[in-house]
């Protein structure tokens, strides 16, 4: 062994070279941020630090699908692996890919002065129509020839000090002692790498993205200083790059379609409290009270709470989700941004400046939290609390009670809404507060305690909702003897809508339809309407009713504003579905494929698209309006006012 080599079993020198390849990417974070430092004013060393701290997780992310092959060989337990040909091979393949993941880092020192974002994987549909690529690369490496040092000066690091680390092979390689302790440390090798690449081990923790780094920072431009290159990039390869369209000019678009939002009047900013309830797979069809007409009226329902809060509320017959899945709610719900084609928070502009409603109350004096009994973490709900604005995240840590955990998702509803309202309680007023259920998640399970007291009804989802609905009651129960109460607004609405039974759910808008509810016990908000309302238009109908005073951005309409050129807009595998009026259009994004009177036509059965052809043209003037208002926003970072 040469002077200064390091002898280890080989499970050891793979963990030794990982180590030194995260102290690489530290180096490459805090080179990217020196060269970058007047882009990133305000940031103090204890923000620095939290940022290093939290740029480790996509560090060990990135690494981890770079080194994937090069693990897998070394991990492998044949005895051929000590051999000094298959060793060479191993090195080279780490040289090659790690140098180019050090490449992608430096070549965002450079570029990140252009596009104030780390590169994602639409930098090959950005480039791929290029003439000129070998003229721009190389004025990119005249320009930035000290870039080109830096990695040179890298791979010779890595170069030199692989070989630092020697494989110190066993005495036998053969026989089932070895193959069983080798294969165990291979199976648990692949474990830990997939936990790595996903930045968790939990069921309820979607794999880490570009937004859940904004968990780590002060405000969205810092997240770059989070992520690294290769990281963006690997996470983006499959995103949607929107397209720039100009179908209208900016006066005529805005005539059709703006999602600014300007004070209506000069009354006075009234400070109500205000809660959002979020309910898990809280589909319409659940609702008795919203489909009286259902089994020739003698349809019940499984929200009996429910049902009689509607009565006491303002609600709406025509009442949407913006996406399917819960993800693509919050955006929607707390910001008024709508998942177009992928979910926002999972989309390369997920690190766009945004506002919310939180943010603008915050601004207000209010005290603003979020409620979610899942793990912290899950869904990445705990990144884009942050990002919006809200100051406080209560989850299954600060519950502090295991006992309570439903061994899936989170803690039970029913304990948790008691845990929220009593932490509400210690707010000062006025105060925002949004809250997101779990118990009515597949696999649809209730507290034992409560087997057989709710009706199961054909689907699993309906007995869950019956102990998810008793949990609102008994949280109003508790709620309404507290001083705040009466100066609420709440505001009960679903994530998404879930499977249905009636055949008047299996369409198109029966798989989007949710319950959406305003309730104001200190006031006179009551009644029922036909306006078609989405998630997107809470934040505005919220404002808007506490007469906010300022301009604001939000993609959705005032649910109580007299005007009915409102719309309804999602977007599901890439086709809009659009409502405004009395129809539906369904577009493919290229041209639009039918046509229905939701009036006369509940079922989607008689496709309009050849007879109504002035409607059709007038639907798709909106559509197009909408388009180009948010792609061109997303792609310019202008989703503020």
């Amino acid at each position: 062994m040469k002077s200064g080599q390091l002898k280890t079993p080989i499970i050891g020198a793979l963990l030794l070279r990982f180590t030194f390849l995260l102290v690489v990417y530290a180096l490459l974070r805090l080179g990217f941020y020196l060269y970058n430092i007047s882009l990133f004013p305000g940031i103090n060393g204890k923000q620095l630090l939290t940022i290093f701290t939290g740029g480790l997780k996509f560090d060990i992310s990135a690494l981890l699908y770079i080194n994937a092959l090069y693990i897998l060989l070394v991990a492998i337990p044949l005895p051929y692996r000590y051999h000094p040909r298959y060793q060479g091979i191993c090195k080279w393949i780490f040289i090659v890919t790690n140098s180019i993941g050090i490449m992608a880092n430096l070549i965002d020192f450079a570029y990140y002065r252009f596009t104030l974002k780390r590169t994602t994987g639409t930098v090959f549909d950005q480039f791929s129509h290029e003439q000129n690529r070998l003229q721009l690369t190389f004025d990119f490496l005249v320009d930035y020839w000290f870039l080109v040092i830096l990695l040179l000066l890298f791979i010779l690091l890595l170069t030199k000090t692989y070989p630092l680390v020697k494989i110190k092979k066993p005495q036998k390689t053969t026989g089932f002692r070895y193959y069983s302790i080798q294969s165990i440390y291979f199976l648990l090798i692949a474990w830990l790498t997939v936990v790595g690449m996903r930045g968790g081990w939990r069921h309820s923790t979607r794999p880490i993205t570009l937004s859940n780094a904004g968990e780590f920072v002060q405000s969205p431009n810092q997240m770059s200083l989070v992520l690294n290159t290769p990281f963006s990039i690997l996470r983006t390869l499959k995103s949607v790059n929107l397209k720039p369209v100009h179908y209208f000019q900016d006066n005529e678009l805005n005539q059709i379609y703006a999602p600014i939002h300007v004070p209506a009047d000069t009354a006075q900013f009234k400070p109500l409290n205000v809660v959002f309830l979020i309910i898990e797979s809280l589909g319409k069809e659940l609702v008795g009270s919203l489909n009286q007409d259902l089994e020739h009226g003698q349809y019940k329902g499984y929200t009996p709470f429910l049902d009689s809060l509607i009565g006491q509320s303002m609600t709406f017959t025509q009442s949407y989700a913006n996406g399917r899945k819960s993800i693509d709610a919050l955006p929607s719900i707390i910001s008024g941004i709508p998942s177009i084609r992928e979910p926002f928070v999972l989309s390369v502009y997920s690190s766009n400046k945004t506002t919310s409603i939180a943010k603008l109350l915050g601004d207000k004096g209010y005290e603003t939290a979020f409620f979610h009994g899942a793990p912290n973490g899950s869904m990445g709900f705990s990144s884009y609390t942050k990002l919006a604005g809200i100051q406080h995240y209560y989850g299954k840590t600060e519950y502090h009670n295991d006992a309570d955990f439903d061994g899936t998702w989170g803690i039970w509803d029913e304990p948790f809404m008691q845990f929220m309202a009593q932490t509400i309680n210690g707010f000062h007023q006025p105060f925002f507060s949004a809250f997101f259920s779990v118990s009515s998640h597949h696999p649809f399970k209730i507290p034992t305690q409560y087997t057989g007291k709710f009706p199961k009804g054909p689907l699993p989802v309906q007995e869950p909702m019956g102990y998810t609905d008793m949990a609102i009651r008994k949280f109003f129960d508790t709620a309404s003897k507290m001083p705040w109460f009466k100066n609420t607004l709440f505001v009960l609405c679903a994530d998404h809508a879930t499977v249905t039974y009636h055949p008047e759910y299996q369409t198109i808008p029966g798989a989007f339809s949710i319950p959406i509810v305003f309730y104001y016990p200190g006031g006179h908000l009551k009644g029922k309407t036909d306006k078609l309302i989405q998630q997107i238009d809470i934040m505005p109908t919220v404002l808007n009713y506490l007469h906010y005073d300022k301009p604001y951005f939000a993609f959705g309409f005032d649910a109580f504003s007299s005007q009915t050129n409102n719309f309804v807009i999602n977007n599901n595998d890439g086709t809009f579905s659009l409502y405004q009026g009395d129809y539906l259009l369904l577009n493919d994004g290229q041209q639009s494929t039918a046509l229905y009177n939701l009036k006369n036509d509940r079922l989607t059965q008689h496709n309009l698209i050849d007879q109504e052809i002035g409607i059709v043209q007038q639907l798709e003037t909106t559509l197009k309006a909408f388009i180009q208002q948010y792609n061109n926003r997303m792609i310019n970072d202008q989703l503020l006012n």
